[in-house]
């Protein structure tokens, strides 16, 4: 098991849709996430800047480096590219974040 984490920016007046989305995100993305070894991922917010900081642990034999190209991750980032800072594509622009402490 591994752990990821990176930073994304949210647009202004978009924090109550961004989370309502999420709240009903679709089952059939949230099947492609765990299928891809995602689990344990939560997406935490900085209120004063409209940072979003997200922390996920990967299974090994993981295989999310493929979801890019996923017909279902790339309707998704259509459908929240309006909320969010993103790249040529939808992608959202992440920031990776480095790990500088961890306690079990």
């Amino acid at each position: 098991m591994s752990a990821r984490a990176f930073r994304m920016k949210l647009k202004p007046g978009t924090v109550d849709e961004y989370r309502r989305r999420h709240d009903e995100i679709w089952p059939e993305l949230s099947a492609l996430l765990h299928d891809a070894g995602i689990f344990d991922y939560a997406i935490f917010l900085d209120e004063a800047t409209l940072d979003l900081f997200a922390v996920l642990k990967l299974q090994p034999g993981e295989t999310s480096a493929a979801l890019p190209e996923h017909p279902i991750m790339r309707r998704w980032w259509d459908f929240m590219a309006e909320l969010m800072e993103v790249e040529p594509g939808n992608q959202p622009k992440e920031w990776p974040l480095t790990q500088v402490f961890y306690m079990a």
